[in-house]
């Protein structure tokens, strides 16, 4: 299974208004394992940059002077992402201002049908508490200290790792380990050294009844069972 995890940015915070997507990042994974492949480009947007945006991903108009139009880096776009299922925090935005672009130069939508929109997975896991990515990341423990601005391809990477752990973390692996033993789930040159050792374990999530529950079923299956201990 081929997933694209990806980013924008861009001049304000709605297209109908004419903001232009700046920047886009996005990176490849391969049954849920980073492959290193990925797709960046800053994109000179035709117009001005506001000072409000500029404060939050620190790209000036200058920087975007020389940079390619979308228009030119449109196919290069379409064909990395191919048919693959697009994972997106806060997908609504990034498809909505995506969608603009491709109609600017006549190229097929992007359906939401094919969008994993993290956010909605994270306020499900987590009601009450705050999905956005800065809050996920401190929650799984994963180094925001690169993190000064926002960056469509950090922040990719960075979803790439909190996708993982919304998925259930390591556990999404095991189903793949004995054909991919050779690769670790992330690497420096995968990740860019995003990824840390957890400081402490994740808080025991079962009651004291599935617990027990756990212990009978256990006797049940006899001393040649392969859990021997309580959880």
């Amino acid at each position: 299974m081929r997933e694209i995890v990806l980013d924008t940015e861009t001049t304000g915070l709605k297209p109908e208004e004419g903001h232009r997507i700046v920047e886009i990042g996005a990176v490849e994974l391969i049954n849920h394992m980073p492959t290193g492949n990925e797709f960046h480009y800053y994109i000179n947007p035709e117009r001005d940059m506001p000072k409000e945006a500029e404060s939050i991903h620190g790209i000036s108009e200058a920087m975007l002077k020389d940079k390619p139009t979308f228009a030119k880096i449109a196919d290069e776009f379409i064909e990395f992402i191919g048919d693959a299922i697009l994972v997106i925090h806060n997908a609504k935005f990034d498809i909505g201002f995506l969608n603009a672009e491709l109609a600017y130069v006549d190229k097929p939508a992007l359906s939401m049908d094919r969008v994993i929109d993290t956010v909605m997975i994270a306020r499900r896991k987590f009601p009450n508490t705050s999905a956005s990515l800065d809050a996920l990341c401190r929650r799984f423990d994963i180094d925001l200290s690169k993190r000064d601005k926002h960056g469509a391809l950090l922040d990719s990477v960075l979803l790439s790792a909190v996708y993982l752990e919304l998925l259930g973390g390591s556990q999404t692996t095991l189903g793949l380990q004995a054909e991919q033993k050779s690769r670790p789930m992330f690497n420096a040159n995968q990740n860019h050294g995003l990824i840390q050792p957890r400081r402490k374990p994740l808080a025991q999530r079962l009651s004291e009844s599935e617990r027990q529950a756990h212990q009978a079923l256990i006797k049940e299956l006899g001393e040649e069972a392969l859990w021997p201990t309580s959880p």
